[in-house]
């Protein structure tokens, strides 16, 4: 008998273990129902999206406002076409940004929408007219290489345009002028 319950005891803690990974699953997915977010849809055009997914979160200072529904290539500007649901309780001044960012260093990227000035809100269907793309890490990283290769260098007495000298190299912080 004493068996049969330690069976039972194990056999709870593994269902207990499971249902703990399906939920920790569904929290860390960000999923919060199936079906379509209810509200309406904006477009905002990107020269590089980078890694941003269908369903990716919109959020404005840190609240999510809404979803990512859609990704598509312009045909005619070349350009990555985002549409995006925003929830109905949400309103969006006319002259927002939407800025596709990144949650940490590494972490998956997201849109993030800066308010504009406009006491007009946006309405179904517009476009956001200023957009920034994402910021590709590996180019960040190679352009930092590329200019530490070909940047400054303390042992050489050439100067950026070219001509030797250290006469037109300018400091840092300007000494004050002599008190005289």
């Amino acid at each position: 008998m004493q068996s049969r319950a330690i069976e039972l005891l194990v056999g709870f803690f593994v269902c207990l273990g499971i249902a703990a990974i399906f939920i920790l699953t569904w929290r860390v997915s960000d999923v919060t129902g199936i079906g379509t977010t209810q509200g309406y849809t904006l477009t905002a055009e990107f020269f590089n999206t980078g890694s941003l997914k269908q369903g990716a979160q919109v959020s404005m200072a840190g609240v999510r406002i809404g979803r990512v529904s859609n990704i598509h290539l312009d045909p005619e500007t070349y350009e990555a076409v985002v549409v995006m649901t925003i929830d109905n309780q949400y309103k969006l001044p006319k002259g927002s940004s939407a800025s596709v960012l990144t949650a940490g260093l590494l972490g998956s990227q997201y849109i993030g929408i800066s308010p504009g000035g406009s006491l007009d809100d946006m309405q179904p269907g517009d476009s956001f007219e200023i957009t920034q793309g994402a910021i590709i890490l590996e180019k960040l990283i190679s352009q930092f290489m590329y200019n530490m290769a070909g940047g400054d260098n303390d042992n050489d007495d050439t100067n950026s345009s070219g001509t030797s000298g250290s006469a037109d190299k300018k400091p840092l912080f300007p000494s004050e002028p002599d008190a005289q």
